[in-house]
């Protein structure tokens, strides 16, 4: 299955990316679920959790039926070819130590789980499930595939230069341009904005933050692809940007409304998280301290904007946290990575204002694939399967409406 020599293998390298691998499911199942299902009404709760599980099975039969290979498959500017459909023909690939492709496989497998699974808290306690699971397959296929080609797989981005280590292009902009998009056709809940819908369990979500926070060590570290010291760079700058960000979005919580919130920490930890992906293992420590503040500031402001200004009920600030922290840090990493700012330098033919137009090219070209696909995915899906549940299936709560159970016994 595998044509790499067994004796160059660097076994290290394959257990540490093993590792990762589950790290990054664990930031999904159960650390995104929890994390946003804290954030939700109770009655909404289930509901929440079933999308992000059923969004983890759907797009793991993709990946494994054609996905990996039109991601990753060798040849193509816009996708890969059928060539490793049915994960047939793997080996051929040159990965660091020598990594089994089959590894790649199954890491690269966990960041198209968690992408769309991104997405689902920008429209949650209003939607049907069966939206959710078509919606959640197509994007997997129109959007993230091909954009995951472009950048990773050898495509027109990555022949121009552009640096995404771990995901603010792929993951974070891809999601959260999608969810602002789709939150908007979708409309807000009944009662947004006057009822401000205050989460059911903030504890809830500061436990499915801190399996986010400890997953993303596997997401960015992992993304080395070996045990390295590449990779303990990537874990330092990512724990640091995301402490920064923390601490950066409760202070300007605590001058804004004179108190700093659990909600408000956490969520800024992981818009540090976000915003230092692209970046974490081609800048220095102090460099994913900057990045973090720059995220904690800009997505803290970013979320009034979104909600309080423009009005839009992207419900658990997608856009706001991911989007604009992934398109930040996308564009950051092009002044970071200098080696003067402590980062790995520039590629053969770059410096700073020539990385800095590559990555600026290549967020507007995600963003615009991202958002004009969204909205032609969602509208002709308000055809065939409908967009959301009733008025009263609203008002019930998703949990027994849609699925006819409760999370929390009322008796």
């Amino acid at each position: 299955m595998n044509a790499a020599n067994p004796s160059l293998i660097d076994t290290g390298g394959v257990a540490w990316v093993l590792t990762a691998s589950a790290l990054v499911l664990f930031m999904t199942l159960p650390g995104l679920a929890l994390f946003y299902g804290g954030l939700v009404r109770a009655r909404n709760f289930l509901s929440v959790m079933m999308h992000c599980f059923a969004i983890c099975c759907i797009v793991s039969v993709i990946w494994g039926l054609f996905g990996y290979s039109l991601a990753f498959g060798d040849g193509g500017a816009l996708i890969g070819p059928l060539g490793k459909a049915f994960l047939a023909h793997l080996g051929d690939k040159n990965l660091p130590g020598n990594l089994p492709e089959i590894v790649f496989v199954i890491f690269q497998m966990t960041f198209a789980i968690i992408t769309p699974a991104l997405i689902i808290g920008s429209f949650p306690e209003r939607v049907r499930f069966s939206f959710v699971a078509v919606f959640s397959a197509l994007w997997l296929v129109i959007v993230y595939l091909p954009i995951a080609h472009w950048v990773w797989g050898g495509g027109w981005l990555a022949q121009n230069g552009v640096l995404d280590f771990a995901g603010g292009i792929v993951v974070h902009t891809t999601a959260g341009v999608s969810a602002l998009v789709a939150a908007t056709i979708i409309g807000p809940r009944r009662g947004f904005p006057r009822n401000l819908m205050a989460p059911h369990n903030p504890g809830m979500t500061m436990a499915g933050a801190g399996m986010l926070w400890v997953g993303w060590f596997g997401f960015n570290g992992g993304s080395a692809l070996a045990a390295d010291a590449t990779a303990a760079s990537a874990i330092l700058a990512t724990q640091f940007a995301a402490s920064t960000a923390a601490l950066t979005w409760i202070a300007i919580e605590w001058l804004r409304i004179g108190k700093p919130t659990s909600v408000g920490l956490v969520t800024g930890a992981v818009a540090g998280l976000a915003t230092v992906t692209p970046a974490s293992g081609f800048v220095g420590p102090m460099g994913g301290m900057i990045i973090g503040i720059a995220g904690g500031a800009f997505c803290c402001f970013a979320t009034s904007l979104v909600k309080q200004h423009l009005r839009f009920d992207d419900s658990l600030d997608v856009f706001a946290v991911h989007g604009v922290g992934g398109m930040l840090g996308s564009i950051l990493v092009a002044i970071f990575v200098s080696r003067d700012l402590g980062g790995v330098g520039y590629g053969a033919g770059m410096d700073m204002s020539k990385q800095l137009v590559t990555q600026v090219v290549a967020v507007a070209a995600a963003a615009a694939w991202s958002g004009g696909a969204t909205f032609v995915l969602v509208k002709l899906l308000s055809v065939v399967t409908g967009l959301r549940v009733t008025a009263e299936e609203e008002e019930d709560g998703l949990d027994f409406s849609t699925h006819g159970e409760s999370a929390y016994d009322h008796s």
